[in-house]
């Protein structure tokens, strides 16, 4: 590509309570979005729930998950199938002190 342009594919969706169906829509958008011709893709910021960073509650916690974990090894799946760069936002589990 030796003009270096490149095409963004942006993925917003509804989130609800359920982690796995927030994951499987956003591998949809993802797919949807290489279809149409985006090189890289961005998801919403924490995508795999509903948004909860207006306020800290201990009970979020539980949404974390280690990186490298089983979300980033699905998006790099995906990434190496579509031949696409996706960008996602996580919430990271903290390691041990």
């Amino acid at each position: 590509m030796a003009s270096g342009k490149f095409s963004i594919g942006l993925v917003q969706q509804r989130c609800g309570l359920e982690v796995r169906e927030n994951l499987e829509r956003a591998v949809a958008g993802i797919r949807e979005a290489a279809k149409r011709g985006a090189q890289v893709v961005s998801t919403q910021e924490l995508f795999r729930s509903q948004y909860f960073c207006q306020r800290e509650d201990v009970a979020t916690f539980d949404l974390a998950e280690p990186i490298p974990g089983p979300t980033t090894q699905r998006l790099g799946q995906l990434a190496k199938e579509l031949g696409v760069a996706i960008v996602a936002s996580l919430f990271e589990r903290r390691g041990g002190a």
